[in-house]
């Protein structure tokens, strides 16, 4: 059957001569893919790796990271000194297996195809792209050895040295320094971001932006000082809560890893917390870019990332980020499952402080710092004020137990500058499944493959629909990428 010409007329299911053309699952895919592709941001941006290989949830499969080259010098009767031009393979794990499901009653299954889309696939489609979208921008946090700027500090005030304007240009210095390709360099907002820098005659005055004024009519960034700047309200945006001003520290150099506390023996301090740094005597904001506690030793803390500002006073403020604990016992107890292995990819209960959808999140117990810094890309109240189910950007790489603490970062917005080759979007097809009653369709397009499968519900009398993508998201170069905090 000709899918590409079912667009060009209104095809109801239970008209005549028409072959259910409205239902074909097929269709359905290659629409939802359309409506995909439209409203993702990032992941029209970073590398993608596609191939029609059906592949199964936890399959590994190589895409490549671009390989470099070395130019040599050569003598007059020299021969030339041949590179191998090759990429460098770097395996990725299909441990993303995202859908939508819904269910269409009979009484509605009379509507054309045009409505069907309206109605059904591009909400689906637009919560599939929200989703991949979270889950890569999620990965700005890997991003934070290359940070500038400080949270809830970007501002519209000449001169300043958080005004946007500079800020973009520290972040492009940052990108510079680490020899990131300067074509296809992008910076994706947060909305506070964005209304910030929106504030700066740089970005709206038509005779600098040159564009007869669509910035202003669009309140669109465009490309500036090389970056093409689009806002994205997946882009993680924290709001502080309940910040405690716990201890004032010593004099701590540039580069600083470790301070130590006016309390004896480090009284207050949790491995796993995140902490940043005031001026005591000026209440001065210094830096409060996320820093991880990673040892407490006596009365020297030990954190994971170095100071950025060189802090001369002998009395500076430390701020602690309140914590929460895993509460796997209560929701093992309310159905759940009874362990949080590695791997995990579903709902991970907490209760203590509120977490927050674009939070950065870290794990650990008393023995043991884990690793792994996360995103949470979505949070549902278990019960009011005390418990929540958190999902994170990717599974748990390590496993967790119950009343491990739960590291919760800094209020603000992250905003990620990146060139395509800073992250991958792996995506496979999947298998349609062969049982009775049960319609599948694949369909591919442009890097981007989705499965759509219905199923009638005797019980519930209607069709139940699944849109799924099985995906892989994978850092490929740290030095690609960079993070504007404001």
């Amino acid at each position: 059957m000709d899918y590409c010409n079912l667009y060009s007329f209104v095809a109801f299911d239970n008209d005549f001569d028409t072959d259910d053309r409205a239902w074909v699952p097929e269709v359905w895919a290659a629409e939802a893919l359309a409506v995909l592709e439209e409203k993702m941001v990032i992941g029209r941006l970073v590398h993608t790796d596609f191939n029609d290989e059906i592949k199964d949830f936890g399959d590994t499969v190589n895409t490549r990271r671009p390989g470099t080259f070395k130019a040599k010098r050569k003598g007059v009767n020299d021969e030339v000194d041949i590179q191998d031009a090759s990429a460098v393979k770097v395996p990725v794990v299909l441990n993303q297996h995202v859908h939508t499901s819904f269910m269409i009653r009979d009484s509605e299954q009379s509507l054309s195809f045009k409505d069907l889309v309206s109605e059904y696939i591009s909400p689906a489609a637009l919560s599939l792209a929200r989703h991949i979208d979270q889950i890569l921008l999620g990965q700005v946090y890997q991003f934070l050895g290359n940070s500038v700027g400080d949270t809830d500090e970007l501002n519209a005030t000449a001169n300043d040295a958080h005004n946007a304007k500079n800020l973009m240009l520290q972040v492009r210095n940052t990108l510079n320094k680490n020899k990131a390709p300067e074509e296809n360099r992008n910076l994706i907002l947060t909305p506070d971001s964005e209304t910030t820098a929106l504030q700066l005659d740089l970005f709206l005055s038509a005779e600098r932006v040159g564009d007869d004024g669509t910035a202003l009519r669009t309140a669109s960034l465009g490309n500036k000082l090389g970056f093409e700047t689009f806002r994205s309200n997946n882009c993680p945006l924290v709001v502080d809560t309940g910040v405690v001003d716990a201890d004032d520290a010593d004099a701590l150099p540039l580069g600083d890893l470790a301070f130590t506390s006016d309390n004896a023996a480090g009284a207050g301090y949790v491995a796993g917390q995140y902490i940043y740094f005031v001026d005591g005597t000026t209440a001065t904001l210094m830096d409060k870019s996320p820093h991880r506690i990673t040892l407490i030793a006596g009365d020297v803390v030990t954190f994971d990332r170095p100071i950025r500002v060189a802090m001369p006073s002998a009395n500076n403020d430390v701020y602690l980020v309140p914590m929460a604990d895993v509460a796997l016992a209560e929701h093992t107890a309310a159905g759940g499952p009874a362990a949080y292995p590695a791997g995990y990819d579903k709902e991970i209960w907490v209760d203590g402080n509120i977490p927050q959808v674009g939070q950065l999140v870290s794990f650990n117990n008393a023995a043991t710092l884990l690793d792994a810094e996360y995103c949470i890309i979505d949070v549902e109240v278990i019960t009011a004020g005390t418990r929540w189910a958190i999902t994170l950007d990717r599974p748990l790489e390590d496993a967790l137990a119950n009343n491990y603490t739960v590291g919760l970062g800094p209020g603000g917005s992250y905003n990620f500058a990146f060139t395509r080759n800073a992250l991958a979007l792996v995506n496979r097809p999947l298998a349609a499944p062969r049982a009775r009653n049960v319609e599948s369709g694949v369909a591919s397009y442009n890097g981007l493959s989705m499965r759509v499968t219905r199923t009638y519900q005797g019980k519930e009398q209607g069709t139940l629909v699944t849109m799924d993508m099985l995906c892989g998201v994978k850092v490929l170069d740290e030095d690609q990428g960079a993070v504007l905090i404001g």
